[in-house]
């Protein structure tokens, strides 16, 4: 996995909290170093069909990079971005040839929920998440919905769980955080 920084939300549970702001302690590669560091795994990549995880923060917010990434793997590697979809949609447009698998980190479909939690509304990463089914990607997209202690029930995560299938989500992950106080 390579993590990115620079994430538009604020979750309270936040696992990467680190990667919210820009500081002097971050490694800066380009897209040509990083490949030359992780390519030592190419003929694994290559035997299993995997490749590169990109996370965060929020990767999505640096679509140049992943693209220029691409063409020192080539298309034999698999790039996985793991995102909240809270992004620009144009950001989505230009990563659309480059992306193969898509991890999408919906906390809850109620927008006064999801806002409560991370700081933002859900009207972007629902309407990117719709343009990704809209354009052929739902096979490449696994939804997560977090069951999240003081924020969402289960119902809600079912009521979340039920939507996305409405929308033609395929892949479903649910999970319950687990809070120690």
């Amino acid at each position: 996995m390579v993590a990115f920084w620079g994430c538009p939300l604020a979750c309270k549970y936040c696992l990467n909290p680190q990667s919210w702001k820009e500081n002097s302690d971050l490694r800066v590669f380009t897209a040509e170093e990083l490949y030359n560091i992780v390519k030592i795994d190419e003929l694994y990549f290559l035997a299993t069909c995997g490749g590169v995880t990109f996370g965060g923060g929020e990767p999505c917010l640096y679509p140049d990079f992943i693209k220029e990434f691409r063409k020192y793997c080539g298309d034999q590697w698999k790039i996985t971005v793991e995102t909240s979809l809270n992004i620009p949609q144009e950001n989505l447009k230009t990563l659309y040839p480059y992306i193969d698998d898509y991890i999408i980190d919906i906390k809850d479909i109620n927008n006064d929920i999801y806002k409560k939690y991370t700081g933002k509304d859900n009207v972007l990463p629902i309407a990117n998440l719709k343009w990704l089914i809209e354009y052929d990607k739902v096979d490449h997209v696994k939804v997560r919905v977090p069951l999240i202690p003081n924020f969402n029930t289960e119902k809600n995560t079912a009521e979340t769980v039920s939507a996305l299938k409405e929308m033609g989500v395929k892949q479903i992950e649910t999970f319950s955080y687990i809070i120690k106080p």
